[in-house]
């Protein structure tokens, strides 16, 4: 896929894409009704134009990058589970 338009696109960017491109989730079995407000969503609708990249495929990317970024979140939802159940 060529990103090079009129100028180049730096080494990092193309890094980023080639990532999300490779980002891979053959289990995907659930699905999750996502509202996002009007200019987030017409970013996504032009990047899928932009890279052909799809909306799905950028947001599993980008939920499961922020969450391996915060490992205390899952620490964080273990703990309100267990008090939950004291």
């Amino acid at each position: 896929m060529n990103w090079n338009r009129k100028k180049q696109t730096p080494a990092r960017h193309l890094l980023l894409l080639e990532q999300i491109l490779g980002f891979s989730a053959p289990d995907e079995k659930v699905m999750v009704h996502v509202r996002l407000p009007p200019n987030t969503a017409m970013l996504l609708k032009q990047f899928k134009l932009a890279t052909g990249i799809e909306m799905q495929q950028l947001l599993h990317f980008a939920i499961d990058e922020f969450i391996r970024l915060h490992p205390e979140l899952k620490t964080i939802v273990k703990q309100f589970l267990q008090e939950l159940n004291e």
